[in-house]
């Protein structure tokens, strides 16, 4: 497979963005966001789907403009962006955020392709920040970093480029802060004195719009075979979730957790599919069996995007339970593209509610006792390859130490999701 240096680097920019492309081809014409001095929202809301998209066209115009000075009657807690000063009064979200990938955001993978534009790119480092640390001020903290040459510890009272993307990412612009309504569809009082003046509230933030401005690019936008890199969004739209109204949040978002599970997350896999292994009648001196394989609760593509790799196999297993090389059968379940983006060599994704039958006919080997199923998810696979391409060339230096890091990590990533083990007849 060939590598073309950092015409590469810059392509797979893309896909860590996680950015969906601009709102307004997603979500209709933007217009410019109107601030007032009055934070508080009516007692009851009754938006419309296309008062939704009219906020998030505005929500999520990036580059996000600069929160500017908070209101001179905050606190130096109502003040900060922070997520630990979110977490003063909002301990389980903060918590769960800490947990989430969302935290993480600015990773070493990230952080690598960002020492390597240098820091007066910012309009490529938007490419990026604009979903991994969307905030202006974030922004300002990353070049700060990059002309120390490292990562700066986050900012005790403000917005940090390694906090990832943060509560006030979502949830605050011009310093005021949005959100959903209550779970029971209330909103405070006009005169409910609150901190940090209240907040806006909002079903757009139960809408899977929402999320659609980081995990889907726009129509013509990076892709192949008519499918974008990041097509999240319109895998599920064009599922029965979508037409059920099983949202985004619903399934990574329960009960308002700000948890985020997917791929990298075993549980969170497996209660998504449906897995059963069967030995089947055979020819004389054979073995045959099957594996099944149903995408029976993930509302979009499995795996949706470029980057995770699913490997299902089938083999013999001999009496001291190694399993037997010449008689592995493996398939793959991915989108399968090159490293430097141009050719897609596979697609082989389940969709939502399709169901895979992998079969298994193969001799029966003399010390075969059983046969063995397993499927591991590897999540990161494309980044780990990427990042041994990227490695491998001597020009690579500035960034090298922050991707060494990163192909650490995703090394350690992939899990087994299921094994099962059959006893085969006695001869």
């Amino acid at each position: 497979m060939e590598f073309t240096g950092w015409s590469s680097l810059a392509a797979i920019g893309l896909l860590f963005a996680l950015a969906g492309g601009d709102p307004s081809t997603a979500l209709g014409s933007p217009s410019v966001v109107s601030l007032t001095t009055n934070f508080a929202s009516p007692a009851r809301l009754n938006n419309s789907p296309d008062d939704n998209a009219a906020f998030l066209a505005r929500h999520w115009q990036r580059p996000l403009a600069a929160n500017g000075p908070a209101p001179g009657n905050f606190s130096a807690l109502e003040a900060s962006l922070s997520p630990a000063a979110c977490g003063a009064c909002h301990p389980r979200q903060f918590a769960d955020w800490r947990s989430a990938l969302h935290s993480h955001a600015m990773s070493p993978g990230l952080l690598g392709q960002l020492q390597a534009m240098g820091p007066g790119a910012r309009d490529q480092h938007q490419a990026c920040l604009r979903c991994h640390a969307p905030l202006a001020e974030q922004e300002d903290h990353l070049v700060d970093s990059l002309i120390a040459g490292r990562m700066l510890p986050p900012l005790a009272d403000g917005a940090s480029s390694a906090d990832g993307l943060t509560c006030a990412g979502c949830h605050v612009r011009g310093n005021r802060r949005f959100g959903p309504p209550r779970s029971d569809g209330t909103v405070p009082a006009a005169d409910a004195q609150l901190p940090h003046g209240g907040w806006q509230a909002t079903p757009a933030f139960e809408d899977s719009r929402f999320c659609a401005a980081c995990h889907q690019f726009e129509a013509g936008g990076p892709g192949l075979n008519g499918k974008p890199f990041e097509n999240t969004y319109e895998e599920w739209r064009a599922s029965r979730y979508a037409r059920e109204g099983r949202t985004c949040q619903s399934c990574h978002m329960p009960q308002r957790r700000h948890l985020w599970r997917g791929i990298h997350d075993p549980a969170m896999v497996r209660s998504g599919l449906s897995i059963d292994a069967a030995l089947v009648p055979a020819a004389a001196g054979r073995v045959a069996a099957e594996l099944n394989v149903a995408n029976t609760g993930v509302g979009h593509d499995f795996p949706t995007y470029v980057t995770p790799q699913v490997e299902v196999e089938i083999a013999q297993q001999d009496r001291q339970g190694q399993v037997i090389l010449a008689t592995v059968v493996r398939h793959l379940i991915s989108r399968a593209v090159s490293l430097d983006l141009r050719v897609e060599y596979a697609d082989t994704r389940l969709k939502p509610d399709e169901r895979r039958r992998y079969g298994y006919d193969r001799p029966r080997h003399p010390l075969a006792t059983a046969v063995v199923f397993s499927i591991t998810v590897f999540p990161d696979a494309f980044y780990a390859d990427f990042y041994r391409a990227t490695l491998s060339d001597p020009a690579f230096r500035t960034g090298r130490a922050a991707l060494l890091a990163a192909l650490k990590r995703v090394t350690a990533s992939p899990y087994q999701l299921y094994d099962a083990r059959l006893p085969l007849p006695a001869r």
